[in-house]
Parts: structure tokens; sequence; C-alpha cells
């Protein structure tokens, strides 16, 4: 299918205007990582159960599964501009509604709402790169982009840490306030507003099945990750969400047929690169979520580092990164995109598998080189297969088309949380066969790490406390095996499935 370009010059305004949604990112992203930290002193100041814990987590997946789609159609049609200030006021007053809720039932209504301005950032954010950069610039501009994203992964931890040690829960909520309004203000002064040209009613039947169907899965793999993938709640949950994507895309054809806008242009699947690209990103989302969901506990749990420290220890992953979007620019202009992608997922992988290497008596040095390492892949691969991904687009559907890619990717990070989760716990649970405990504690032991290590911590057990720690590692070394070949199979997969770039293209990328 071929799409219209529409690249709007803006002049060197433009690069501002790169670092104001990187800006927005950061604020997005800095949630994802400081609410896991704050979870135990929730769990007391708020008395809140284990199932009201989830809950906290895990409503802000829930809307950001239903209105992601939504978020980049309202930005086409009305302004994506005017829709990015709006979800960072959003985000911003629920952020200190989070930091300042008396109760668990307020905390969770705060967290919807922040879910709902987070469900219009990161796709708004994205589709100004095929507006107002070229084909050529738009691998640089990306990479500041995910370059924001990336550095809230370990800002979180370090921030978060640093407040919860020294100030009350609600403190980590308000990180984002600051960041923020700094957002608010440079998306007002810098990005020029832009929407859609064609004008056309709602799709309210796609909005309805969209929603149920991402809502479906999402709330199945969460649920999975506490009563387990076989409890009637969570196959019905899945299976529901699964048959109606195809009544969706079906209700979406018969928009397209009957000459009215969908919620997404299903004729962009027709394309290898969007196509392609969508699946590479949301395997990726796939193994990185795996990972840092792993990788905290093995730090804190195993290694017994506080929050701040292991926050310090995911630097590396993100200078890494900073190093891979700089070389991802300039192999984009060299080589030909696809052989760009292939090179940084193989060394993603390579950085993968070098941890599954990970024992009780691994050094601080190889933990950093190793996730550095990854860090470096997935800053080499990430902004060109994006750019790929993101050619096909049009600028009159550009935020529905980035919304599209954002919710895939959304489903694919919850599901690698609760498959990967449920990979690490069962091969944890798999060396515990040492157990000789009450019931009781056994069954807390086998719960999870931290659990194994607080018992073991209360009776002063060291061969208890060693065997917990070593079967954590076997079963984060068997999640990382894991992570490796998804790595591999996305290497394989933009070798084969994505276009080669034309010789014009190359031309432009060598001038640029």
């Amino acid at each position: 299918m071929k799409q219209v370009s529409d690249v709007r010059d803006i002049g060197n305004r433009k690069w501002w205007a790169a670092g104001a949604i990187s800006l927005a990112a950061i604020a997005f992203s800095l949630d994802l990582t400081v609410l896991n930290l704050a979870l135990p002193t929730l769990s007391h100041s708020l008395h809140a159960s284990t199932n009201q814990l989830q809950w906290i987590a895990d409503a802000y997946s829930l809307v950001l599964a239903i209105l992601t789609l939504p978020a980049g159609m309202l930005g086409d049609r009305y302004g994506r501009k005017k829709f990015m200030l709006l979800a960072l006021v959003i985000f911003g007053a629920a952020s200190a509604w989070c930091a300042y809720s008396t109760s668990v039932n307020m905390l969770i209504c705060a967290r919807l709402l922040l879910g709902v301005g987070a469900a219009f950032i990161l796709p708004l954010a994205m589709s100004t790169v095929p507006i107002y950069f070229k084909p050529e610039e738009r691998t640089k501009a990306l990479a500041i982009l995910m370059g924001g994203v990336m550095l809230a992964y370990p800002l979180g931890p370090i921030l978060g840490g640093w407040l919860l040690t020294y100030f009350w829960w609600g403190s980590v909520f308000l990180i984002n306030v600051p960041v923020v309004l700094i957002a608010l203000l440079a998306v007002a002064l810098l990005l020029p507003e832009s929407k859609s040209r064609v004008k056309s009613s709602i799709d309210i039947g796609g909005i309805v099945l969209s929603s149920l169907a991402l809502s479906g899965i999402t709330y199945g793999a969460i649920e999975a990750e506490s009563i387990g993938w076989g409890a009637h709640r969570v196959v019905a949950s899945l299976v529901a969400g699964i048959i109606l994507l195809p009544v969706f895309f079906a209700w979406e054809r018969r928009v397209v047929r009957a000459k009215r806008q969908p919620l997404i242009d299903i004729r962009l699947f027709s394309s290898a690169a969007f196509t392609g690209g969508t699946l590479m990103m949301t395997s990726v989302n796939f193994a990185l979520f795996g990972l840092l969901f792993g990788l905290p506990q093995y730090l804190e749990a195993v290694r017994g580092d506080k929050p701040l420290t292991a926050g310090y220890y995911l630097l590396p992953m993100v200078v890494g990164l900073m190093i891979g979007s700089v070389v991802s620019a300039k192999l984009s202009k060299k080589l030909d995109p696809k052989l760009a992608v292939a090179i940084g997922f193989a060394i993603m992988a390579a950085g993968l598998l070098a941890g599954t290497r990970t024992t009780l008596g691994s050094s601080d040095l190889f933990t950093v080189l190793w996730s550095g390492i990854i860090g470096l892949g997935l800053g080499s691969a990430m902004p060109n297969v994006a750019t790929v991904a993101l050619s096909p687009l049009s600028a009159d559907r550009s935020a529905s088309g980035t919304a599209t890619i954002s919710a895939v990717r959304q489903v694919g990070g919850t599901l690698g949380i609760a498959l990967l989760g449920t990979l690490l716990g069962a091969s944890y649970r798999s060396q515990l066969h040492f157990l000789s405990f009450p019931s009781q504690l056994t069954s807390v032991i086998r719960s999870s790490v931290v659990g194994g290590v607080t018992v073991a911590q209360k009776l002063h057990s060291a061969p208890l406390l060693s065997g917990v720690r070593a079967a954590f590692v076997h079963g984060m070394d068997m999640m990382l095996w894991v992570c490796g070949g998804i790595a591999l199979a996305a290497m394989l997969l933009s070798l084969i499935v994505l276009p080669r770039a034309t010789a014009t293209s190359k031309r432009k990328a060598a001038r640029a």
C-alpha cells in the first residue's frame, strides 16, 4: 500500500521539538519504573492486601490497553499537540493525586486517571516523527525519543530509592510533576500543531471492539501472574479477547468498504515494513519487560543491593543504549536498514545469552558488561526498526498508526512479564526440592525469592539462603535464554521480512 509523504518543514525547530517530546516520554516512562519500589511501603502505610497491591499496579495497564487506539484517532482528528498537552496535564494531576491518596481505593482511582494521560503521551509523541522529519532524519529523531524512554529505567529506581529512604511513599509519584511541567512548557512552545486534513465520523464500533479485545487479553495476562494460567477467569478473559480480535478486524474492513475512516488502517498490515517493524518492536518489548522484571529482583534479593544501588546497576544498560543510538544513526546511512536492524538484534542477543552465565559468584563487572551489551544492541536496533515501521504512515493518520504500534507493544510487554515471570517462577520452584520445612514456611519460600530470603534470614539459615538465591539465579538464566532466543528470532525476522532500501533512499541518507 502506498502512503503519501507529508513532511512539514519547520527548520531546526524540529530538533528542539524532538527534545520536547522526549521529555514527555520520560514522564510516561518514569511511572513504569518507580511503582514497584513503593509497593512494600504502600502495603504497610495503606494496609493494602496483595490483591489490592496488584490492582494499584495493573489499573494503569488496563486503561492503556483500552485507550491507546482511540487516543491516536482523537489526536489525528482534533490535533496531536492539543491532546498531548491535555494528556500531560492529566498525567501531572493524577501523579499528584496518587501522591496524596489516603486510601487504597483512592490510589487505584488515581492510577486509572494516570493511565488515561499515559495512553495519549507515547503514541502522540511518536506520531510527530513522520510529520516533521524527513525519512533520512527519522532514525536520529527516534533515537532521541527512545533515549528519553530508556533514561527513565535507571532514573526511576535511583530517584525513587532515594525518596523512599528520606521521604514518605507518595514522594515517588511526585517525581513526575516537575518533568510534566517542563514537558508542558517545551511542547507548548516548540511543537507545532498538526492534525488530519480528512474529517469523518468516529468509529465507535471499532473503539468498543478493540477495547474489549485488548483489555481481555491484558486482564487475562495480569491475572495469570498471580492465580495461574489455568484459572477459569484467566482462560475466559484470554479466550474472549482472542476471539474478539478477528471480530474487530472484520468490523474495520467493513468500515473501509463503507468508505468511512476506521479506528486503524488495516491496510497497513499489508506493508512488510509496518507489520515486520511492529512485530520486532513488540518482541523486544516482550523480552525487555521480562528482563526488567527479573534483573531488579536479582540485584536486590540475590545480591542484597538496596533499591538505590540496584538503580545504579541499570545505568550501564542506558549508557549502552545511548552509544547504540549514535551508532544506529551512522549505520542507517551506510548499511541497508534491514542489515542495521539485524546487527543491533545480534548484539542484544549476545548480551542476553552472556547473562545466562550468571552464577551466585558472578562479579559486579560481569553484570555491568552483559547489561551494557544488551543496551548497546537495543540502542542500535530500535531506532532503525521504528524508522522502518513508521515509514508507511501518512501524515493524516500518523497518530492512529503509531497508536496501533503502541497498543501491540503494550500487550506484548504485559504478556512478556506474565509469561517470562511464570517461566522464572517455575524454574525457581523446580530447584527447591531440598526444602524440609513446615508447609506454611515452604509455601512462603516457594512463592518468591523475596519470601525465601526473608524466611532464611529470620531462621538464620545460611544453607537455605544460598539455596534460594541459587534457585532464583537458575530461573533468571532460563528466562535470559528465552529472551536471547527472542532477540535472535527478531534478527532473522528483520533479514527475511523487512524490505530493502531503494537506491534513492540510500543516496538521501548518505547526504544527510
